[in-house]
């Protein structure tokens, strides 16, 4: 990793852990294979902070804790890369064996428990769904009517004055770590 650390993919450890390591590798992982409008990727760092904005919004009495499990909840894309639904599906339970691995660790690593609870776990994949609906409409080319299709219709309270803009991956790694550091500042 850029910060020095040496990560063991097969058997990851929480002190190999740094946020800017997740943040940097985040900002230059692209969502949607790279087929977004605009001159910049949308990127999984971009996509985590709109996860957390949304699960805030779904339970806004949530505990920070939670909060910083919704950021996170993509966290080991930083090494793994994002890969589309449908190619995780042809690659097997080897790829979902080393996503709960990885993030096990990166729970650890900031506090959390290794396994979220599967009610925030829920909370965090609505919330995921409607970043996806927005993503898919917004960025991706996707009408309302095909989005919903994949995605459901999100509420409109959950959706409103959410306006998706792609920015470079420097300013979105920076907005990632600094949003991770003020969450942490309040557990």
């Amino acid at each position: 990793m850029l910060s020095g650390r040496r990560l063991d993919l097969l058997d990851p450890t929480p002190v190999d852990i740094e946020i800017e390591d997740i943040a940097h590798g985040l900002a230059f992982v692209a969502r949607w294979n790279g087929q977004t409008r605009g001159d910049y990727a949308y990127s999984v760092a971009e996509h985590s902070l709109l996860v957390e904005q949304i699960f805030a919004r779904i339970d806004p009495k949530a505990p920070v804790k939670w909060r910083l499990a919704a950021l996170l909840h993509d966290a080991p894309e930083y090494v793994i890369g994002d890969m589309i639904s449908p190619v995780k599906a042809a690659v097997g339970p080897g790829y979902g064996a080393l996503d709960d691995r990885l993030a096990a660790a990166i729970h650890l690593r900031f506090g959390l428990p290794a396994a979220i609870p599967k009610t925030v776990k829920a909370r965090i994949k609505r919330a995921d769904k409607v970043s996806a609906w927005l993503e898919a409409t917004q960025l991706a080319g996707f009408s309302e009517a095909e989005a919903d299709r994949f995605f459901g219709r999100p509420t409109p309270a959950l959706i409103e004055g959410l306006h998706l803009h792609l920015r470079p991956p420097a300013e979105v790694r920076a907005d990632f770590t600094n949003r991770h550091h003020a969450l942490l500042e309040q557990l």
